[in-house]
């Protein structure tokens, strides 16, 4: 903006009577509004009865466990994957049960998260954290205060890495990860072995792991086969001219349901701990139970009319006399939009259609001329009483990790 518009606009301000749009620094709170804040935020917790819901089973999920547990044997390390706020079940309670069962092993996706559950989720020193995303060099510091471990996909990382813990006088862990398909993260294969044996001869870094990620672990197709073969072919390289052995990762939970040759040390469920399998390619695995029911309240119920349209663009019309019932969650809960007009919900064990266009913060259910709906009654849009997070992923066009952990931070996750 030139200076004439500027200053033609600040006379403007002026003379009216107005407040500029926009200022560069942010201004500090006035001491009643920080007051009021405070007040807020140490107001407790709210009502018992929550609007939205979403009960996490800790039994379920420790059943889940075992099942990975039996699949792999006792010999083989299991990482938790509790990224993304644990897949939306909320990381600090999922990691303490999952420590609780044996688990010392964590991935998140980054520093922050890897902060969060060292200092909210209470996992100890004595448990290992692996941020699988590669630190920035600012970020370095943290890493090491916080006793992360980092992953180093090429050589700028690794020499930023060493540098700052070298200047700190100390040594942080590190696994190298290999692209071996999948294209998203990792040293090529050809650059693996040189990368590993630097990170290996440094006195400033301590090669905790060496792994790669399946870009198809569900198909027995011989893309992963040749991802695996590549991975162990650099491993084994390494190994022989390092003389001592790595800690070798691969398995996500497609591969622990499908590809028994790739347990090698240690591996690495994520959506497998949640009671759900990849999709649709997996290996049927009928023993495992969802750790999340999402649910909500049914907070207006009304008769209307034949003819009647419910919600944005009128996309329902009541075929004859019918009940409609108003429920306390929408997307800005986590209930997808493309689930409109297209899911089933469940009250007092009925399945009942959901009615129009799914709205920012409620739906609406068709109850035909079901008058036992009552205000107040919970209403399960997925989980274990009512259609699975599966279910409803495939009605959205979807994958239920993305349903999972679209539920948002408003809904109140309870463990039961």
């Amino acid at each position: 903006m030139d200076l004439k518009n500027k200053n033609k606009i600040c006379f403007l301000q002026k003379r009216h009577g107005l407040r500029p749009a926009f200022r560069a620094h942010p201004q500090p709170l006035k001491p009643s509004l920080a007051t009021a804040i405070q007040t807020v935020e140490n107001a407790g917790a709210g009502p018992e009865e929550h609007l939205a819901e979403a009960l996490v089973s800790i039994g379920n999920l420790a059943h889940n466990y075992r099942c990975v547990r039996q699949r792999v044997g006792d010999a083989c390390r299991v990482m938790g994957i509790v990224k993304a706020n644990a897949y939306g079940h909320g990381a600090e309670h999922v990691s303490k049960a999952l420590e609780g069962l044996g688990v010392r092993d964590f991935g998140v996706a980054n520093i922050e998260e890897a902060i969060r559950l060292r200092s909210r989720g209470g996992i100890s020193g004595n448990s290992a954290i692996l941020a699988f995303c590669p630190p920035l060099p600012s970020h370095v510091p943290l890493f090491l205060r916080h006793d992360v471990d980092a992953t180093v996909c090429n050589f700028d990382t690794l020499r930023s890495a060493e540098s700052i813990a070298g200047a700190e006088n100390k040594q942080l862990r590190v696994h190298v990860k290999v692209d071996t398909g999948m294209g998203r993260l990792g040293s090529a294969p050809a650059n693996a072995l040189q990368l590993l044996r630097a990170v290996d001869e440094s006195p400033s870094l301590l090669l905790a792991g060496v792994y790669t990620h399946f870009a198809q672990s569900t198909l027995a197709d011989t893309f992963a086969q040749n991802q695996l073969d590549s991975f162990k072919h650099v491993c084994a390289e390494f190994e022989h001219h390092a003389g001592r052995r790595v800690c070798k990762h691969a398995a996500n939970s497609g591969a622990i349901l499908g590809r028994t040759d790739s347990f090698l040390d240690m591996v690495r469920p994520g959506i497998m701990l949640y009671g759900y399998t990849p999709d649709e390619h997996t290996p049927c695995h009928t023993g495992l139970r969802p750790v999340m029911q999402l649910q909500a309240r049914v907070i207006f119920v009304k008769e209307v009319p034949a003819g009647t349209t419910v919600s944005y663009n009128r996309t329902w019309t009541a075929p004859s006399k019918r009940l409609i019932a108003t429920i306390s969650a929408g997307y800005a809960d986590g209930y997808h939009r493309a689930l409109s007009n297209r899911a089933a919900v469940v009250i007092r064990g009925k399945r009942y259609r959901q009615a129009g266009t799914v709205t920012m913060d409620q739906i609406m259910v068709d109850l035909g001329n079901d008058s036992d709906v009552r205000v107040g009654d919970p209403a399960v849009l997925f989980g274990w009483d009512g259609p699975s997070a599966a279910d409803l992923a495939k009605e959205a066009g979807t994958i239920s990790y993305e349903l999972l952990c679209a539920v948002s931070p408003r809904v109140v996750r309870s463990v039961v």
